[in-house]
């Protein structure tokens, strides 16, 4: 255990106290997973069929004999397949990790793995492409949060297009893109969005998941309380359990746990994971972003998988975040994004297109929906989208490998050069291992 590092935490003896209980914990279940052969491909199979262990799914000979005494092993000499593997699907979970050096303190064969929990990360190259052709169209203003200015797409990137002059703002909130609409408006009129029309038209850049979308939905609602004209948004948001989903059933990522998102999970609660643990037995656990709260989310999730494994409960979704995160969520933010927006398919960087997994403006506000107001134009100028030759991000997102693994990670790529988003998002996995571990 590196004391210099707990030194560092607010409190260091909770901290100790609770890396001691996560190393019983995890020797307890790494013996039990030598001594019964079970590996990582048969846990995956297991979590999403729920079927009993079987001789079949026991490690070859040579591996078990492999083992010491019980007495005798330590954590990290365990084989590989025995390893547990917990996935955090947050951004802010993963630069928490990252920043306090769990990865050093943990033992080895417990497995932190970075998953999709970076928005601007998952918003596809199609998407971004999207975004960029509407920098092409005379006199529209595209305003986007800081984070995205720098994604390259196919081609070039909002930061380069503001370069070369394209109307490009970053905004800190939704509301400051209903400002700018304003203010153009004042200057020079509401009417038309192109040049000949002889107005400005603002459209903002709608990324996120469901922490954000509540406010951009509030957003829409007051530009048509205003009758604001000049005004749209280009709806990207993403929903999480969809894609959470899409994890269980992808036999490469194998995780026996996750720390839910805190964040996400003040608006959603509880409950839209339930089918994690009923249907896929996987347990989880929401957590908040100290130090502190993680490991006590980890703790939390290493006892359900050895009770689980031991036949004594089944998974569960328990919150560790309960000063922030009620089982219910939140029912003004939920009946906000209900108000504006209904459940689509959507596309992930990495994961694909998933099924009801985004969000998209309602009719009755469709005047404020860019991806119809400027369907015509964005068909004429968006350029056919190309993946970034030899990045990785995507297989990073799912958490099949860390960001070591891809070629170009610390080389090519880098947070001053960024070949793909998760090196340029401050919540990106690559960006926090890059400023962290290296």
């Amino acid at each position: 255990m590196d004391q210099s590092l707990l030194n560092n935490f607010k409190d260091p003896a909770l901290a100790r106290d609770l890396l001691q209980v996560i190393e019983k914990l995890v020797a307890r279940i790494a013996e039990n997973r030598i001594a019964e052969g079970r590996t990582t491909e048969n846990r995956t199979a297991e979590n999403r069929t729920a079927e009993n262990r079987t001789a079949e799914n026991r490690l070859v000979e040579s591996c078990i004999a492999e083992a010491r005494t019980v007495e005798n092993r330590a954590v990290e000499n365990y084989p590989q397949p025995s390893s547990i593997r917990i996935m955090e699907v947050c951004g802010t979970h993963t630069v928490a990790i990252a920043r306090a050096g769990f990865r050093s303190v943990l033992p080895a064969s417990l497995k932190l793995i970075s998953g999709p929990g970076c928005p601007v990360c998952v918003t596809a190259n199609v998407d971004i492409d999207r975004v960029i052709a509407l920098t092409r169209i005379p006199g529209v203003v595209v305003a986007t949060f800081g984070d995205m200015i720098r994604v390259p797409g196919s081609s070039t990137s909002l930061q380069q297009r503001k370069a070369q002059g394209a109307a490009v703002e970053v905004v800190y909130s939704p509301l400051d893109a209903i400002k700018l609409a304003e203010q153009y408006a004042a200057d020079g009129g509401t009417t038309g969005h192109n040049a000949a029309g002889g107005g400005t038209h603002v459209v903002f850049v709608g990324v996120g998941f469901e922490t954000t979308t509540p406010l951009v939905a509030a957003t829409i609602e007051r530009a048509a309380a205003r009758g604001l004209a000049n005004f749209s948004v280009l709806a990207v948001h993403k929903r999480v359990p969809p894609a959470l989903e899409a994890l269980a059933n992808d036999a490469e990522v194998a995780v026996d746990a996750l720390i839910l998102p805190g964040h996400v999970s003040t608006i959603l609660g509880a409950q839209p994971y339930g089918f994690l643990a009923e249907k896929y037995h996987i347990p989880g656990a929401i957590t908040g972003f100290e130090p502190v709260d993680i490991l006590q989310g980890i703790a939390l999730l290493l006892e359900q998988i050895r009770a689980r494994e031991a036949g004594e409960a089944d998974a569960a979704i328990e919150i560790a975040y309960k000063r922030a995160v009620m089982q219910e969520g939140n029912p003004t933010a939920l009946a906000a994004i209900d108000a504006v927006f209904e459940n689509t398919d959507a596309t992930w960087r990495g994961l694909g297109t998933i099924e009801q997994s985004g969000y998209s403006i309602r009719e009755k506000y469709a005047v404020y929906d860019a991806n119809r107001r400027f369907a015509a134009e964005l068909s004429a100028l968006q350029e056919p989208t190309v993946e970034p030759r030899g990045c990785r991000c995507g297989t990073v997102l799912r958490g099949v490998i860390p960001p070591s693994a891809c070629p170009l990670f610390g080389r090519a790529c880098t947070p001053q050069n960024p070949i793909g988003p998760c090196m340029v998002s401050s919540e990106g996995t690559c960006a926090a291992y890059f400023r962290y571990a290296l």
